[in-house]
């Protein structure tokens, strides 16, 4: 019998909690680019529709497996997984809701970081005056450890440890005390400063403070539909990705924290709220914001150039300019809210991503929770000092993709099998609906058991064989060239080697051949986390075969 009597205070608390692990800072600087690069307004259809049956359903599968487990228990998904199957490879397959959240923590709190220092250049004033390729030549300052105008050395490695240390201390002090109550702070507040921001992108007017384009011409940007990629399998895939991301599932944060709920209590219901609640943030808030304004005062042409550059050079390049285009009070107001929403998005994730390991350690080790929190702290803070250090050579890149991409689908897929097809879909029907506040539709059991997986295998095996340029009508008619972004260039660094194939001076050839060190050696160090934490649950495994057997109260 586990020792972990952590719980929840209150059903609120855990809805927001669950909303706050599913809003990410994707949800402000992500979805709209992706909506963008894949139709406009054409692509919120396959994204409702990848919403409705990948996102709920894995929803519901990780809500009722985090209760199921939690009652025998288990907070963690190795022993979650174990005890709804037979066969022992289960246990293992749990790694990854262990691995993936450290993995991802190791670069996200880095990510985090950045926006509690643009709060503090926000309100210092570093940004008045400059222009756009002068605020993208201070993030390109900041990230490669140079001259900061706060004159701190080594600046993002200092906000770094501030911010892993807020992270650790919060998660110390356990899941009433700690996580949520930073989520009924943060995600009111997110919302609050969200609807501030979205109504000041909603009401710019054209020639107002040198705005080129009126708010409303880039929402008409954003959301005018462009029926001719509506069947392009690249923008489906697109839509099922971006689910992924903004619901953080596919991780084990979900299974943790339901864990904590009563047996007797609902899952249905608690599983949409957040859910939904987390589409109207995205969809909503997240429209409004980034992209309106950017071509308000920038023009369509020269955002379109930005977009390829990816999200970050808009939100971290980009819009600290843009908003001191409305004076300096307001602009320095509005810069500080827009990454004060960024830091309660990522933070509220962040928290998420500790509690598997603090709950499987509480579980299986009898460790006591703050000495759990801090050995997360500590390995965060090894596991993230290459992404920092090493953010040219693409370290960061690395740990986002097979951590943050491919590994939630991966484990998506593999716990969709195991809930509908080992676990059995009768009981597991039977899990999600029990003590449920509202009709489950019965269609979603034939959509758990069939659809799901399958979308789920369509899914991976796209990110596997990406054509080149996502051009999947002319590989399926013509020759199939890989894309580099696909699994299998990436594994073989195909980009890489075809940069160093075409370089033409020594200096391009020395630093794409360190960057192919720190690709594959990142990509080893993740590889020995996972077999660390496989040969854990190997320990608590014979651990408990050794132990008396206590039945759960």
């Amino acid at each position: 019998m586990s020792g972990n009597k952590d719980a929840w205070g209150s059903r609120i608390g855990l809805i927001l909690a669950m909303a706050g692990n599913a809003v990410g800072m994707s949800n402000f600087l992500r979805f709209p680019v992706q909506a963008v690069q894949n139709g406009g307004g054409t692509f919120i259809i396959p994204y409702l529709v990848s919403f409705l049956v990948i996102g709920i359903p894995l929803l519901w599968i990780e809500w009722s497996m985090g209760r199921f487990g939690g009652a025998l228990g288990h907070h963690s998904t190795p022993f979650i997984m174990d005890t709804m199957a037979r066969n022992r490879l289960w246990k293992y397959i749990g790694v990854f809701g262990i691995w993936t959240n450290i993995a991802i923590a190791a670069y996200y709190c880095y990510l985090e970081s950045w926006t509690v220092a643009y709060m503090v250049h926000s309100i210092k004033g570093s940004f008045l005056g400059l222009d756009q390729g002068e605020v993208a030549a201070f993030f390109d300052s900041y990230i490669s450890l140079g001259t900061s105008t706060l004159g701190i050395p080594w600046e993002p490695f200092v906000f770094f440890i501030l911010v892993l240390l807020l992270n650790t201390y919060v998660l110390s002090q356990g899941l009433q005390k700690g996580v949520e109550r930073v989520a009924k702070i943060g995600i009111p507040l997110l919302i609050l400063f969200g609807l501030f921001l979205a109504y000041q992108g909603a009401t710019i007017d054209a020639g107002e403070n040198g705005a080129i384009h009126s708010s409303i011409e880039g929402l008409n940007f954003l959301w005018t539909p462009d029926y001719s990629n509506m069947w392009s399998p690249s923008v489906w895939l697109a839509a099922a990705g971006q689910v992924f991301f903004t619901l953080s599932i596919g991780m084990g944060t979900v299974h943790c924290y339901a864990s904590y709920v009563k047996a007797k209590d609902d899952i249905a219901l608690s599983a949409m709220t957040s859910g939904w609640m987390n589409e109207f943030v995205e969809i909503v808030l997240g429209s409004f914001i980034l992209i309106p304004i950017s071509i308000a005062f920038l023009g369509m042409d020269r955002v379109q150039e930005l977009i390829e550059l990816g999200s970050l050079s808009l939100g971290f390049k980009t819009l600290p300019y843009l908003f001191m285009q409305w004076g300096d009070v307001i602009g320095i107001l509005s810069s500080f809210l827009f990454f004060s929403l960024l830091f309660f998005a990522g933070i509220t994730s962040s928290l998420a991503m500790g509690t598997p390991w603090i709950g499987f350690l509480k579980d299986e080790f009898k460790w006591k929770h703050s000495p759990a929190a801090w050995s997360f702290g500590i390995i965060i803070f090894v596991l993230g000092l290459p992404t920092i250090f090493l953010y040219k050579y693409g370290v960061f890149d690395e740990y986002d993709y097979w951590a943050g991409t491919v590994s939630l689908v991966v484990f998506a897929l593999l716990e969709c099998i195991l809930f509908a097809w080992v676990f059995g879909m009768d009981k597991g029907w039977k899990e999600i609906t029990r003590n449920a506040e509202i009709r489950v539709p019965p269609i979603y059991k034939y959509i758990i058991k069939y659809v799901t997986p399958v979308l789920l295998l369509i899914v991976f095996l796209g990110s596997v064989f990406t054509p080149k340029d996502n051009d999947w009508e002319g590989a399926i008619s013509g020759t199939w060239i890989l894309d580099d972004s696909s699994i299998i260039s990436k594994l073989r660094n195909t980009g890489l080697k075809e940069k160093l194939a075409n370089a033409s001076d020594s200096e391009t050839i020395a630093f794409v051949t360190d960057q192919l060190f720190y690709v594959n050696a990142s990509r080893l160090l993740l590889m020995v986390v996972f077999i660390g934490f496989a040969f854990l649950v190997y320990i608590a495994y014979k651990k408990r075969q050794s132990e008396p057997i206590n039945p759960p109260h």
